[in-house]
């Protein structure tokens, strides 16, 4: 889940796109990932399997309603534990302000820093589930209340892989997506022969960045390529991503293998009279703060409202309801506070539970909040009603006071001041064609066509925004005001490091209407990356994308390889590879199963049915 300085903040402290991105959360969300998701399709995930299918030693936590000691108690661990008091500062959410937030060039200088043959692959695969099978079968014969893998597993419509990988049929689409799967090889192989273990990899000067802010935490990349390089087939690659975070991730001793324990560490951040959680928390101390920029000590709404798919999972992997409660108890406070003209503004304050200002956004600072709410309702197999109500009424206010179109029929999102619109879009809002498109699909049939329309429209001016560059690449924000459409019209928004949204909603609306335009944008973008952005050791982003004697930026980001090229690979591939009918992406592009509750109960009854 930013590339503006933003107020009162140094190049220094917010020049660091995993402080933006909220570092902590970008490794919760992988570790769900790599823990949750790798009980469904990644390989030799028996030692994960014995972890999270033994008995849950966690005891429940007596939730209030957000007082400073409601799990204080809870939290306490022996220093034979592994507790300690290292100063560990993370942000709650791995996006500041947004799903990845803004920063301006001057800041990215200082910031955080093939495969096997198929028939192999698939005779490896099919090897390691039969071998993961057994020892999960004998983990439930002794503790048949904990998560079930193979109940989860069989409630899937299609093969996490679908037919033979998702190999598309047409020639010509299987030759791009094996140049996508190139592009992820060479960006990991140059992180690992340069910056193994780092964050991310610098390429022009082949090194890594590790950054300070974490307690010196690492291998961001790491973590994040792990499901990007398995759905690839790029098996070796994978095995040696997953042994570094069997044998080196290291957060500061603060978890035992398990990514709940880092979700108990966030635990405290929710303490606040109205457990909306601050944004930043010391991880040894339990002590949290609002980010020092952030206006008079409020949380950000990309921030607090972009927990729910991680933490219900997080119930889901410990059978402990406190993370579930934690963000229902956000939901219940946005439900009822006052929203101008149906508006949620970004800045709330986490003491009186008061908007702090009224300026809203769809990109920086507010989007994933609303991406997290027709995702909610879709993992919950379309159970949640109230996030699909709140998701329905908040696009409908949306469209009233946001959505406009330029004198050159563009449509676009506007930005909101407490009345008065800036006709400015960011990069970062447009993951919002693909929002729109998958909530198309609930309703009578004329309103799921005004909103696949309106789906539609949006991705093409962010088509137009690529378009409209010397390089092919769209700028950080553009703007449709003073004759522009589309275009930056200031130097601290030209420029483009590897940002996934735009390619995001080409695969969604590929998708949702196989309209072969989507997958010409999204080849035109590959050959864009290619020329302008390949260098000799990675990729990297680059400062004015209206110049083709382009001058990059030093920086290969780890969402490059989690979130932009796996949607590229997966525009490029069969709609079962991760089906949309299985799979939620997060906000990092992780995919997360839909949690089919009927399917399940019908198995416990019939085991029931057989026991008897």
């Amino acid at each position: 889940m930013v590339f503006r300085k933003l107020p009162g903040v140094s190049a220094s402290g917010m020049g660091l796109r995993l402080s933006q991105k909220f570092m902590f959360l970008l490794f919760l969300s992988g570790l769900v990932t790599l823990c949750f998701g790798a009980l469904f399709f990644l390989p030799d995930s028996v030692r994960l399997k014995r972890i999270f299918l033994s008995k849950t030693e966690i005891q429940p936590v007596t939730v209030g309603s957000g007082s400073e000691n409601d799990v204080r108690e809870h939290l306490k661990r022996p220093k034979d534990q592994g507790m300690t008091s290292a100063k560990v500062e993370a942000g709650i959410k791995l996006k500041s302000q947004s799903r990845k937030p803004p920063v301006s060039y001057e800041a990215t200088e200082v910031r955080l820093a093939g495969g096997k043959a198929q028939e192999d692959l698939n005779l490896s695969r099919s090897k390691t589930e039969s071998a993961s099978e057994k020892v999960t079968s004998s983990n439930h014969g002794a503790n048949s209340d904990t998560f079930s893998y193979k109940k989860f597993r069989r409630c899937l419509f299609k093969p996490p892989l679908g037919r033979d990988s998702g190999r598309p049929a047409d020639p010509q689409t299987n030759e791009r997506r094996e140049k996508v799967k190139e592009m992820m090889k060479f960006a990991w192989d140059n992180y690992k022969r340069y910056a193994w273990g780092k964050n991310e990899l610098r390429p022009l000067t082949r090194n890594g960045h590790i950054g300070n802010m974490f307690g010196g935490l690492r291998g961001a990349s790491v973590v994040d390529s792990l499901d990007t390089l398995y759905i690839m087939g790029l098996m070796d690659e994978y095995n040696d991503a997953k042994e570094w975070v069997k044998t080196s991730l290291d957060l500061n001793s603060l978890f035992k293998n398990k990514a709940v324990e880092l979700g108990e560490k966030l635990l405290p951040a929710f303490n606040t009279p109205t457990g909306i959680p601050r944004g930043v928390i010391n991880l040894g101390s339990g002590t949290s703060w609002s980010w020092g920029w952030a206006s008079a000590g409020s949380s950000i709404l990309a921030e607090f409202g972009t927990l729910h798919l991680e933490f219900v999972h997080l119930t889901e992997l410990s059978s402990n309801p406190v993370y579930t409660e934690k963000v229902m108890n956000i939901r219940k406070l946005l439900n009822k506070i006052e929203k101008p003209h149906g508006l949620y503004p970004n800045f709330l304050s986490p003491v009186s539970g008061n908007w702090v200002q009224h300026h809203v956004s769809i990109g920086g600072l507010g989007d994933s909040f609303y991406e997290y709410l027709i995702k909610s309702y879709l993992m919950s197999d379309k159970t949640d009603d109230d996030a699909k109500k709140m998701y329905y009424t908040a696009l409908e206010a949306i469209e009233a006071n946001l959505v406009q179109k330029s004198p050159g029929g563009l449509t676009y999102m506007a930005e909101w001041r407490g009345g008065i619109l800036d006709h400015k879009m960011g990069h970062l809002a447009c993951f919002s064609g693909g929002m729109i498109g998958i909530g198309a699909d609930d309703g009578a049939a004329e309103k799921r066509q005004h909103y696949l329309d309106l789906a539609a429209e949006i991705t093409h001016t962010c088509h137009e925004s690529y378009t409209r560059s010397a390089t092919k690449l769209g700028p950080e924000a553009f703007r449709f005001d003073s004759g522009a459409e589309a275009t930056a019209t200031r130097l601290s928004d030209r420029y483009y490091i590897l940002r996934p949204e735009v390619i995001e909603s080409y695969m969604y609306m590929w998708r949702l209407t196989h309209d072969p335009k989507y997958r010409e944008w999204g080849w035109e973008a590959v050959e864009a990356l290619e020329q302008h952005c390949r260098v000799e050791s990675g990729f990297s982003g680059i400062r004015d994308v209206y110049t083709t004697s382009v001058s990059h930026d030093n920086m290969q980001q780890s969402f490059f390889l989690s979130e932009t090229l796996k949607y590229l690979y997966l525009l490029f591939s069969d709609d079962d590879l991760l089906s949309l009918e299985d799979w939620v992406f997060n906000t990092e592009a992780h995919p997360l199963p839909i949690i089919r509750n009927s399917c399940l109960q019908d198995d416990a009854t019939q085991e029931k049915t057989v026991s008897e």
